[in-house]
């Protein structure tokens, strides 16, 4: 205990080097520009949140986009979480150009991720499912689709550094003891992971509330059938309602505050938001 407070002690009276006034200035200069878009945002958007909350369309595009976001995080990490696995512990022939091929979109343009899918479900394929009854072409059904193209690969990324940052003697030697390696994953790498997992969907579900480009050109904008928050700004800026599309913008940045206090306390002193 006294050489963590002598720790303290001495990391307080560390004076700053001369380089490090100058990366100082630098956080500074990062930190102004951050907050000088953020009040804008706030000082042009503040005031006419009370018209954009009694508007039915923002409740609708409200509701729609909390919707579509955790259903798609939701399944990312249902979808990552194995996938993962076996990226990085799984004796998989080929894992690594699984890999390669899965974090590739990360890369991509989300107009070109949105052109992908609309290809795709424009194909006979897609319109087999049609006719199944599952439609996903300028349907808010595509806007779960478009989440998870964009999504999965970072997620997929995210949690498969956290598997390999562990150690893996860990595994092994609840196998030693009698443990399956399904039981070793269950109890020991996803309670450590815990962190890391709950950050993944958080990075997931903040950028599928902001996600636009792919969901454009899958679903289009709808009023009151496709349209999500970041659609409700696009449509008012396009019609000169500049007010109502600050409002909406800091109904976004206001659930984004919320997700970062619910993945704090969710995830614990190791949950950092992305």
């Amino acid at each position: 205990m006294s050489w963590r407070r002598a720790k303290e002690k001495h990391r307080r009276r560390r004076r700053l080097q001369p380089f490090e006034y100058a990366f100082a200035a630098v956080l500074l200069l990062c930190a102004l520009f951050v907050a000088w878009n953020l009040w804008a945002i706030l000082a042009g958007g503040i005031p006419h949140l009370g018209r954009a909350l009694a508007s039915a369309e923002t409740r609708f595009a409200l509701r729609l986009s909390l919707i579509t976001t955790t259903v798609s995080s939701l399944l990312c990490m249902a979808m990552a979480i194995p996938s993962a696995y076996c990226i990085t512990s799984a004796p998989l022939p080929g894992r690594r150009f699984l890999r390669t091929l899965v974090e590739l979109p990360m890369s991509l343009p989300y107009l070109v991720l949105g052109l992908a899918l609309l290809t795709v479900f424009s194909s006979p394929f897609g319109k087999a499912l049609k006719e199944a009854g599952l439609r996903i072409v300028f349907d808010p059904k595509g806007i779960v689709a478009a989440h998870l193209l964009v999504n999965l690969p970072f997620v997929v990324h995210l949690v498969s550094d956290a598997f390999e940052r562990l150690d893996p003697e860990l595994a092994l030697t609840a196998q030693t003891q009698g443990a399956t390696r399904f039981q070793a994953f269950r109890y020991i790498t996803l309670p450590l992971c815990r962190p890391a997992l709950v950050s993944a969907f958080l990075l997931a579900w903040s950028r599928g509330l902001g996600e636009f480009g792919a969901t454009l050109m899958l679903v289009g904008v709808t009023r009151m059938k496709t349209e999500t928050l970041p659609a409700s700004i696009y449509l008012n800026i396009s019609t000169g309602d500049n007010g109502m599309a600050l409002a909406t913008a800091v109904l976004l940045l206001f659930l984004s505050l919320a997700a970062q206090g619910v993945g704090r306390l969710a995830g614990g002193k190791g949950a950092e938001f992305p």
